[in-house]
Order: C-alpha cells, then sequence, then structure tokens
C-alpha cells in the first residue's frame, strides 16, 4: 500500500521506466498537483484525518501508478510531437534520401530554429546577466530577496517557452507541465526552493549558452549559403551582369563557360548537405 505521496510519485517512475524522460516529467508534476492538492482540500474538510488513510481513497479516483503510467504512454503513442514525421527512407536509393531533405519539415523547422537561436540567444543572455547582476547587487537592502524571486521565475518561464520553441520546431518532445509548486507558501519560502533547485540553474546555463550557440548557428549558415548561392549565381553575374568572379588592379577573371555546370551544382551540394547538417543539429540541440 502507498502512504505518501512521495512514494507514489517514485512507483510511478518506475513503472515509467524506458518512456521519454519529458513524459515522465509531465505525469509526475500532473500527479504531484492533484494528489497534494486533494490531500489539502480533504484536510482542511477533516483536519483530524491522517495522510495514510486519506491518500488511498485519492489514489483510487486518480489512478494506481501502473494505470497512470499505462494512461500517458497511450496518450503518447496517440499524439505527435512537433513536427516529426514517420518517413520510409530505407527503400529510396542514396541520391532520393540526399536530395529528399528539402522536403522534410524537421530540417526546415531546424533551419529556422536556428536563425531564430540568433535572437533569442542575445535575449536570453542579456536578461540573464541584467537579471543575476540586479539581483545579486540588490540583496543588500529590503527589496533585494524578491527581485531575485521574480528573475528565477521568469527564468523557469523562459525555459518552458523555450521548450515550447523547440518541441514545435525541432519536433522532440519537451515537459508540457511546469514542476509542482505549492501555491500558498511564503515568497521567502519560494525563493528557497528556487534556489535549491536544479532545474533554475540548469536553465540559466542554458540560456548562457544559448547566445554562443546562436551566434555559431548564424556564422554557419550565412557562410554555407553564401558560398552555395554565389556558386549557383556565377553564369547569371558573369553572363547577364558582366561581373568577373574576382579582380586584382587591371586583372580580372572569369570562369570559363564550361565550368557554369559544375559551380552550379556544387552550389546545389554544398546548399543540400547544409540542410542534413541542420537537420542533424537541430535534434542534437533538442
Amino acid at each position: 500500500m502507498i502512504n505518501t505521496v512521495e512514494e507514489y510519485l517514485s512507483v510511478l517512475k518506475a513503472e515509467m521506466q524506458g518512456v521519454d524522460s519529458a513524459t515522465i516529467q509531465d505525469a509526475l508534476a500532473d500527479a504531484e498537483e492533484h494528489l497534494r492538492t486533494a490531500l489539502q482540500t480533504t484536510q482542511e474538510n477533516q483536519p483530524e484525518t491522517d495522510i495514510s488513510d486519506i491518500l488511498p481513497g485519492i489514489i483510487e479516483q486518480y489512478g494506481t501508478p501502473i494505470e497512470t503510467a499505462a494512461a500517458y504512454a497511450e496518450v503518447e503513442r496517440r499524439t505527435p510531437t512537433g513536427l516529426i514525421r514517420k518517413r520510409d527512407n530505407q527503400q529510396r536509393s542514396w541520391i532520393v534520401r540526399f536530395f529528399s531533405i528539402y522536403t522534410n519539415p524537421k530540417a526546415w523547422g531546424a533551419l529556422l530554429y536556428m536563425l531564430i537561436a540568433f535572437v533569442t540567444g542575445i535575449v536570453y543572455f542579456s536578461w540573464a546577466v541584467m537579471g543575476i547582476s540586479v539581483s545579486i547587487g540588490t540583496t543588500i537592502f529590503i527589496f533585494g530577496l524578491p527581485v531575485m524571486l521574480l528573475f528565477l521565475l521568469s527564468v523557469r518561464g523562459v525555459s518552458w517557452l523555450e521548450g515550447r520553441l523547440v518541441e514545435a520546431l525541432l519536433g522532440v518532445r519537451m515537459p508540457r507541465r511546469p514542476l509542482f509548486a505549492a501555491q500558498n507558501i511564503k515568497w521567502y519560502v519560494r525563493l528557497k526552493l528556487l534556489i535549491t533547485d536544479k532545474h533554475t540553474w540548469l536553465s540559466f546555463v542554458y540560456m548562457i549558452l544559448q547566445m554562443v550557440l546562436g551566434i555559431i548557428y548564424f556564422v554557419v549558415l550565412i557562410t554555407s549559403s553564401s558560398i552555395s548561392l554565389f556558386g549557383m549565381a556565377i553564369p547569371i553575374v558573369q553572363e547577364i551582369f558582366n561581373i568577373p568572379i574576382s579582380q586584382h588592379g587591371s586583372i580580372v577573371y572569369y570562369l570559363p563557360f564550361w565550368s557554369y555546370p559544375l559551380t552550379v551544382l556544387g552550389g546545389i551540394i554544398l546548399w543540400t548537405m547544409t540542410m542534413h547538417l541542420v537537420k542533424w543539429v537541430g535534434g542534437v540541440h533538442g
């Protein structure tokens, strides 16, 4: 028999071994919120009743850990994640698989995410640095701790929003439920919980690293796309606009006519390889 909420959550987590970690977090958050809320309500109405007497009835209504784990697994099986699509590429030739990247929504989603990451990275980094600086700098004043509380709450909020963006564009399942936190606790107790919670600081580190990753993504994409477009545009630039490929003083250099197909093909292949790289990086980032 399960006598505490913590024991129920432990059994539920064990039953969900092998399931996506984000799904496990959502299941634990939902279960903890329901059980603790029901316990609190019952104890307010029946203050002398022991928790061990109340909990079995609540669990019977909510479902045993086995039933809850099975229900979440079934929901996840029926719910597509972001841009994920099952594709049967095994029967196609390698050249078809190579160029079919342009029909893969995950590749385009990852491309859009990597471009957006340049902006979000700057915003996250600026907010993280400013927030932690102001929070630490004002701790000597009476309003310093509430400021820190608001900042840490904003970090958790940003991480949740980033999760939604990652799931939508990269197709990687992210937690959809925030971790459970009691609503009727003092602000300084909530601050203590946030400070001691590893999720808060992992989210903070992510906000710092996102700027570095965003810059790398942006530079790689701009460089690769520039070279690819340059190769594909050489015939037009030289034949229509009469612009040489290079010029040093009075010496100009034009690519020969026979090389046009090679430069165009090279540009297409390079950009196709970039799309494959983008898709892979998107999966790793997610």
